[in-house]
Order: structure tokens, then C-alpha cells, then sequence
């Protein structure tokens, strides 16, 4: 049996003591004493901040129009894909992601980029270019297989990063690209009802974020293992978040 290709990154600097944080940190908000029996409310905030916060990443504007609806298209768009994740909707994205992840991308993208595109024909569908079929084939692939011996956070960081590397649509790539390292997490079982923020921290530390997935782009080793540490980094630090949330929604 071949070895899974993702086994030798956990083995990079930092990322197996990363992945573990991130890991016990959401494990430890999903025992906080509000998510135990309301999580189903700090999720939906959950899902509501990370979409705003996806969406700044793309220099969308927050300001709400007077019938309370976003103007910005970009952050429209995520708010969408937010919804698809939140707790009324999760169960069945997630059922269809494992399922068949490309149509689940397909979903996304028509969420996130319906007031973005010119031709309502081009939602959902992939650009032209010859070497996206193949790539977003392997990706559909690494996210139906097994990895029993590589940490969820692992998974979601490469899966995250390849998406930013490929950016298989013509617009909204970033915020599909961040809903689908949150669906990895929810159906991973890392972070089952989606509590976790980790979009705050990449909006925080913009700049890295960019350079680390241009980086990781590259294969370089050294570059994976920085993008990999900084993504769990954001997922322990999303957790943080999270407990906020609940210690707010207890107050």
C-alpha cells in the first residue's frame, strides 16, 4: 500500500505540536458549558463572523443598506456561503461534501459569486484552463480519502491552500477556498458544529495570509510546513474566538 502523500508534512517543523493545539483548543470549546447545550446559537455567530470576516480578506465593505441587506457583492456572496454553514444547513453540506466534494464546490461558488459573474452559466463551473481539471480531480480525491494517520487541522490547511494555489473560478475563490477548510473541519469531526473563527485571525494578519499561500504554492517544504502551522495557528486562535462567543451569549 502506498504511503498517503500527506503523512511526511506532519513531520515538518512545528506542525504536529500546531495541529494538536488547534485540536484540544477546539475540542476544549466544544465542552465550554453554553455549547454543550446551545450550540446550535454560537455556531450561527460563528458562521456569521467568519463570512464577514472572509470577506474583508477581499477588501469587501461591511455597511449595511437600508433595507438591512449588504450592498458589497463580495460580502453578499459570503454571507450566502455562511448560511449554507450555519446550523440549519450544515448536516446536509457537510453530507454532500463527503459525498461529492465537487459538487459541493460548485455549491459554494454559486453562493459566493452570484452577484459577481456576468454569465450566470459560468456559476459553479470551473475556468477553461487545461490544468485545473486534473488538479481539482487530485483535490477531490485527497479530500474522499482516508487520512488516519495525518491530523485534521493538517488536512484542512492543504486542502485550504490548494484551493488559494488553483483558484479553479473566475471570481470568489478566497471565501469558497475558507468555507471548504471549514466543511473539512465539520466533517473531520475536528470541529463538528463549525465554532471556531479562524477567519478573524487571517483577516488580522492579512499580509501573512497572502504571502504564506503564495508560498505555499510553490511546494517548497519549508513554505508548506509555514502555511500549515499558520493555518492551525488561526484554528487555535479561532477557538479563542469561539469562547468568547459562549462566554458572551451566557452573560
Amino acid at each position: 500500500m502506498s504511503r498517503d502523500p500527506l503523512e511526511p508534512l506532519v513531520d515538518l517543523p512545528g506542525v504536529r505540536d500546531a495541529a494538536e493545539s488547534a485540536r484540544d483548543a477546539l475540542g476544549a470549546v466544544h465542552r465550554h458549558p453554553v455549547n454543550l447545550r446551545g450550540w446550535d446559537k454560537t455556531s450561527r455567530e460563528s458562521s456569521w463572523r467568519g463570512g464577514r470576516s472572509s470577506a474583508a480578506m477581499e477588501g469587501a465593505t461591511t455597511e449595511l443598506n437600508r433595507e438591512h441587506d449588504f450592498d458589497d457583492p463580495v460580502m453578499a456572496g459570503a454571507i450566502r456561503v455562511a448560511q449554507a454553514l450555519d446550523p440549519d444547513s450544515l448536516d446536509k453540506e457537510v453530507a454532500v461534501f463527503r459525498r461529492a466534494p465537487a459538487q459541493s464546490l460548485a455549491h459554494l461558488h454559486t453562493l459566493a459569486a452570484a452577484d459577481l459573474v456576468d454569465d450566470p452559466e459560468r456559476l459553479g463551473r470551473p475556468g477553461s484552463d487545461p490544468h485545473i481539471g486534473p488538479r481539482l480531480d487530485l483535490l477531490v480525491q485527497l479530500i474522499t480519502t482516508e487520512h488516519p494517520n495525518v491530523p485534521a487541522p493538517v488536512v484542512a490547511a492543504v486542502v485550504h491552500g490548494e484551493l488559494l494555489a488553483l483558484r479553479p473560478f473566475d471570481q470568489g475563490n478566497g471565501v469558497v477556498a475558507r468555507a471548504v477548510s471549514r466543511l473539512v473541519c465539520a466533517s473531520s469531526g475536528l470541529d463538528p458544529h463549525l465554532l471556531g473563527v479562524p477567519e478573524v485571525t487571517w483577516l488580522r494578519h492579512l499580509a501573512d495570509y497572502q504571502e504564506k499561500s503564495l508560498n505555499f504554492a510553490t511546494g517548497d517544504p519549508e513554505a508548506l510546513g509555514d502555511w500549515i502551522v499558520f493555518c492551525c495557528r488561526a484554528l487555535e486562535a479561532g477557538a479563542t474566538e469561539a469562547a468568547s462567543i459562549a462566554d458572551a451569549a451566557r452573560a
